[in-house]
């Protein structure tokens, strides 16, 4: 398909998979794109897509970000993934080492830049693993935040020029974790912990009652996103 053909398609196939299943939607991913990748975070909506794509093409091939900063909990989460479905997944590193990056721009650079930080250690990687594939598929949930309120269960990735599936764009929370309780998915144990939202440990803190699901992200700036679905 050229680029045309592909909006044409991608705009009928978001009309047509709107109230379909992730099920349905994952299928049409993969019958459509077989170089297609699954980029996983280890959260609850992740580990139901690893969950559904083991049912539906467990060769798809599924990849992290592993920034160097997670949580030891998000790293046993995956190893634990791994070894209950028999799977590896692909491992994304950043160009530089936690010590090269504070040595070229100052320790705990998290704090001082962030959004230099994530592009650093999130979206070059991203944008490096990307470019092998034609389509990704992602977890986000409309929900989640006002930047994604937007998102279609397919829509065309200008970004990182790829088509781009979220299959449970229209699942709320509650849809996230029935399907978790429902088919005993293994989960990051610090969301039993008052962590809705998971990221790298220097930027992700414990949510109040009464707060936004993403207000432990980066709670010291006015940063939202990492910028990998901006």
């Amino acid at each position: 398909m050229n680029l045309l053909e592909k909006e044409k398609w991608i705009e009928l196939q978001a009309a047509e998979l709107e109230h379909a299943s992730a099920e349905e939607v994952i299928r049409v991913a993969v019958e459509t794109f077989p170089n297609l990748t699954f980029a996983c975070s280890f959260g609850a909506e992740d580990v139901v897509l690893v969950d559904i794509l083991q049912k539906v093409s467990p060769s798809t091939d599924i990849f992290y970000l592993d920034t160097d900063f997670h949580f030891k909990e998000t790293y046993e989460t995956k190893d634990r993934l791994e070894s209950k479905y028999g799977i590896q997944f692909v491992r994304v590193s950043p160009k530089l080492t936690p010590e090269e990056q504070a040595a070229q721009h100052g320790a705990e650079l998290w704090k001082s830049e962030p959004n230099q930080c994530c592009n650093i250690r999130k979206v070059e990687p991203l944008t490096r693993i990307l470019s092998q594939y034609d389509a990704w598929i992602t977890g986000i949930r409309r929900d989640q935040a006002p930047t994604r309120a937007n998102a279609k269960k397919v829509e065309y990735d200008q970004k990182f020029g790829l088509v781009k599936f979220n299959p449970i764009a229209d699942w709320t929370s509650d849809d996230v974790w029935n399907y978790i309780r429902e088919n005993q998915v293994l989960y990051n144990p610090l969301h039993d912990q008052n962590y809705p939202s998971i990221g790298c440990e220097y930027c992700t803190r414990q949510v109040n009652p009464g707060e936004d699901a993403r207000a432990g992200r980066w709670s010291d700036s006015d940063k939202t996103e990492c910028g990998l679905h901006q």
